[in-house]
């Protein structure tokens, strides 16, 4: 299942130790390092900062139910990252409402602390990155060895390759991507119908016979009578078609902004990880810059500026290679859009490649219909940088402890310990 969101290889050789992951929601513990809004006194400013605190609280849903309970639009409420379902997450929230009503809210598996007012809004990507606590149960005996290999290699590297995780297509239905080609390519009707139908085997089955019923009738007002109330986008949708069956694309304006922009980044990160899968492949270095690469330097809180790109060529690379070799500069790879550069030699060979077997232009991304979800493209760093990883290991499980910098994905690293299918994510 991982090629069909494009991770085809490993990063590292050693043989995996199996085992599970996700058992249960304490083994997946993610603290934010949050970039925190400046603070003023507490009837003055616009928006309400909060920690929050969540078990088995997937994000979207989570700032739905806030939502509901506030009596605010969810676009008055906002954050920097968004977190996984299965998993204890800590994460820093902005709500447009006062302290009063935030501390009178009671919702189960959640926790509100840490409030104060700030005029400054929490936008996504407003982090430094997160903190991860893990463990993977049910190992195969004998492992330590190759544990002890896996963590070696890496911090040997400085990092892991920087794949985009199955969060971002779906760990139970991994659809995203295929709903943002889709989008692009200007059919809003099969986004919409792959979204809401398409049914997948794995998921809550009344979900499964309520999306195949859909698919084999496209009936809307029946299709919602079917559909759970646990699939509230998905109702949204449907609710939307049965008054307006033909407007597919106003039925996609039912989401959420960040869950359309979502599909789009999702079909971006597909075509990422297909390149980056690719230069593996062709054992070209991924802590080490060639002639044609495209470099990102750090920026001031230490992480890859994107917005500065640095051609590698002849005359810069001896000081590119020291500084990626202290960690100052990063190798890319594309994140295809509408005003994308690709690299030279061959990474650019690989990067067009790949562009050129999706049939893709960069004008695709320019999305008339909904023009906020139109992305221009950027480059992200091939290597995830890592520089600690603690490690304990029990009879038949592994602990590990360790810090990733934004849009990192720990299921990335974990795999490479693992190295097991994708369901036991």
């Amino acid at each position: 299942m991982e090629k069909e969101i494009g991770i085809e290889v490993f990063y590292t050789k050693t043989p995996g130790i199996k085992g599970k992951l996700k058992a249960r929601p304490e083994d997946f513990i993610v603290d934010e390092i949050s970039i925190l809004p400046p603070k003023i006194a507490e009837n003055d400013g616009k928006y309400v900062i909060a920690k929050i605190r969540s078990r088995n609280w997937e994000t979207n849903r989570l700032i739905r139910q806030f939502s509901r309970l506030l009596g605010i639009s969810r676009k008055r409420i906002s954050f920097a990252g968004t977190k996984d379902k299965r998993a204890i997450t800590t994460q820093l929230m902005a709500f447009q409402t006062s302290i009063e009503e935030l501390r009178r809210l009671s919702i189960a598996d959640v926790d509100i602390s840490d409030l104060y007012t700030s005029n400054t809004k929490i936008d996504l990507g407003d982090l430094i990155g997160n903190e991860f606590d893990i463990v993977i149960r049910d190992i195969e005996e004998d492992v330590k060895r190759n544990v002890e290999e896996v963590k070696r290699q890496i911090l040997e590297s400085g990092g892991f390759s920087n794949f985009f995780g199955v969060q971002r297509f779906g760990a139970i239905r991994p659809i995203t991507h295929i709903v943002g080609k889709h989008i692009v390519l200007g059919d809003f009707k099969k986004a919409v119908h792959t979204y809401i139908g398409n049914p997948i085997k794995g998921e809550n089955e009344e979900a499964y016979l309520a999306r195949e019923y859909l698919e084999h009738t496209e009936n809307y007002s029946e299709a919602l009578k079917r559909f759970p109330k646990i699939l509230g986008f998905e109702r949204a949708v449907l609710n939307y078609l049965v008054r307006n069956p033909e407007d597919y694309v106003g039925a996609l304006k039912e989401l959420p902004k960040n869950l359309l922009m979502m599909f789009v980044h999702a079909y971006q990160s597909f075509l990422f990880n297909k390149i980056l899968s690719e230069r593996i492949k062709r054992d070209l270095p991924l802590n080490e810059p060639l002639i044609g690469d495209i470099i990102l330097p750090i920026d001031k809180n230490g992480l890859p500026n994107h917005n500065v790109w640095i051609a590698v060529n002849e005359n810069n690379i001896a000081k590119i290679k020291r500084k990626t070799k202290e960690k100052k500069a990063f190798v890319s790879g594309l994140l295809y859009g509408s005003e994308s550069r690709f690299a030279e030699n061959e990474q650019g060979e690989i990067e067009r490649r790949v562009v050129n077997e999706e049939n893709l232009k960069p004008q695709d991304f320019i999305i008339p219909k909904i023009r906020e979800i139109s992305s221009k493209g950027t480059r992200r760093e091939l290597l995830a940088p890592l520089n600690t990883l603690a490690l304990e290991i029990g009879d038949d499980q592994v602990r590990l402890k360790f810090k990733l910098t934004k849009g990192c994905y720990a299921t990335c690293l974990l795999r490479e310990f693992m190295k097991t299918e994708m369901r036991n994510y």
